[in-house]
This record gives C-alpha cells, sequence and structure tokens, in this order.
C-alpha cells in the first residue's frame, strides 16, 4: 500500500518528543508537510533536524506554544490557520496514589489531555469540512479502557478523549472528514522509562526493567513488551490517508493486545444497543 499525502499539511502536538516525533517524521515521510508543536523552542528545533534527518526533503515548521492555554491555542492558529490533518499527541501521565490526587491535578489532566483537543478540533474542523476532506486523530490509549489503579486521573482522561473523538465523528457526518481516536498501548518513550522506574527497582537496567514492569504491571499484553512510537505512527498515518476514507468515530487500537475485549467499550454492548447497531448499519 503507497501511501502518498503530498500536498496535505498536518499539525502534530506534543511532536518535539516520542510518539508525536514519530507521527510527525511518518507523515513527513508520507509527503505531507509537518506542523510541530511544543512549549520549548530548542527542542522543536532539534526534533525538526531529526525529521529532516529521517525524511531529506521534508517540509517541517515549528511552533512554540502551550497549548493547554487558550493563548498558546491562539499563536498555533496564527501560525497556521488550517490543517488537512490534525494530531491531537499532546498528554500528561504520571502515577498516584487514586485517594491523593488533587483537585489541581485531576483538572490538569482535562486541560492537557482533553481541553487542548477539543480546543484545536473546533478551530480546524469547519476548515475540514468546508474542503471536503480532513483527517482528525486523537491519540487515547489503552488506559481509556482498562483503568490503571496508579493513575485513574490519566485514564479519566483518555476515556474522555474517545467521547469527544465519537462526538466530533458525528458532527463531520457526511462530509468527507474523518475523525477517530487511536488506542496506544504501553509504549517506549524517554517518560515511559522515567513512569517504568517509579513502579520497579530503579537499579534494575533498562532491560531487565521493562519486563520487570510488563510482568507486574501489565501482564495482559499479548506483546509481552513496550511498543514502539514507529508502531504507533504507522496506524495514524494509515488513517490520515485516502485509504482510510471509510474508517470514522472509531476508537482503532495498536495496544500489543492489550485491551482484553474486541469490543472498546467497557463491558461490551447491551442486547438493545446491539439490535439498534444493527438497524443503523
Amino acid at each position: 500500500m503507497r501511501i502518498d499525502l503530498t500536498g496535505r499539511n498536518a499539525v502534530v502536538t506534543g511532536s518535539s518528543q516520542g510518539i508525536g516525533l514519530a507521527i510527525a517524521t511518518g507523515l513527513a515521510g508520507a509527503g505531507a508537510g509537518v506542523v510541530l508543536t511544543g512549549r520549548t523552542r530548542g527542542r522543536l528545533d532539534e526534533a525538526a533536524r531529526s525529521v529532516r534527518a529521517a525524511v531529506p526533503d521534508a517540509s517541517v515548521a515549528c511552533v512554540a506554544c502551550d497549548l493547554t492555554t487558550e493563548e498558546g491555542a491562539e499563536l498555533l492558529y496564527a501560525a497556521v490557520p488550517a490543517a488537512d490533518v490534525l494530531v491531537n499527541n499532546l498528554g500528561v501521565f504520571g502515577s498516584r496514589p487514586p485517594l491523593e490526587i488533587t483537585d489541581a491535578e485531576w483538572r490538569t489532566y482535562f486541560d492537557t489531555n482533553v481541553l487542548s483537543a477539543v480546543r484545536l478540533v473546533r478551530h480546524y474542523l469547519p476548515g475540514m469540512t468546508g474542503q471536503g476532506w480532513g483527517r482528525v486523530l486523537n491519540i487515547a490509549s489503552d488506559s481509556a479502557i482498562v483503568i490503571p489503579a496508579e493513575m485513574i486521573h490519566y485514564g479519566m482522561s483518555k476515556t474522555a478523549l474517545l467521547a469527544v473523538s465519537r462526538g466530533f465523528a458525528k458532527e463531520a457526518a457526511g462530509t468527507g472528514v474523518t475523525v477517530n481516536s487511536v488506542i496506544a498501548g504501553p509504549t517506549h518513550t524517554g517518560g515511559v522509562e522515567d513512569f517504568v522506574y517509579e513502579l520497579v527497582d530503579r537499579e534494575l537496567p533498562w532491560d531487565e526493567a521493562q519486563r520487570e514492569f510488563m510482568r507486574l504491571h501489565r501482564p495482559q499484553s499479548l506483546l509481552q513488551r513496550l511498543i514502539e512510537p514507529e508502531e504507533i505512527a504507522n496506524l495514524v498515518v494509515y488513517l490520515s490517508s485516502a485509504q482510510a476514507s471509510a474508517t470514522t468515530g472509531a476508537a482503532v487500537r495498536v495496544d500489543g493486545g492489550y485491551v482484553d475485549s474486541g469490543d472498546p467499550a467497557p463491558g461490551g454492548r447491551s442486547e438493545r444497543s446491539c439490535r439498534a447497531g444493527m438497524i443503523e448499519g
């Protein structure tokens, strides 16, 4: 399958490292012009060099802004008024005993992981529907479905993101624009390495620490290893393409078999909803 995004421009949030950088690199490799966002200009410049090293003829722009705020979003809109592809990857995560999560932390997780995405979809979606083509991808997580006991505030935010994606897909119905969420499984990034070492012995070498983390905290993974960011990016690039035109309103899994269900909805669907689905679909 040859994916060609030549002539398309893609905004990828939280793209100075990790999954976001891998997604931006993958989209650039398919021919899209990519816009990297993050709060630190120096890290964005380094990320842009990384994209160009992987894709020498890549068109790469950087916008330094804090997208957890309306002011930061306005900076992005001024620099990039319209987009063909929007990938909401910006997110924050970390472990915390449930009864110790403060009101401020709950708000931070919602503002960062949910409201930042809503804000950008609200801005860019009308332009996409107006031109009759566009792709919105919200990067969710297995934690949206299998809520981790050690970070329920993160799980809450990713569950909300699934609802946001489905709702905006309905808003874009029949326009040629697709809106999907990507359920990413445990992925190997610098931030995740720090998270792993919060839960296992810091004296362990990384390979041993990773295996111990998966054994103790993610035993249901069929992959039995952390996913590489490029593996998430491969799915995002496909969903950004013309070939994925019939996939919308979906929560598409690239989770290494972590979620023990064929239905992304927790608890499955009721008999009544299944009957309704047969009538509608």
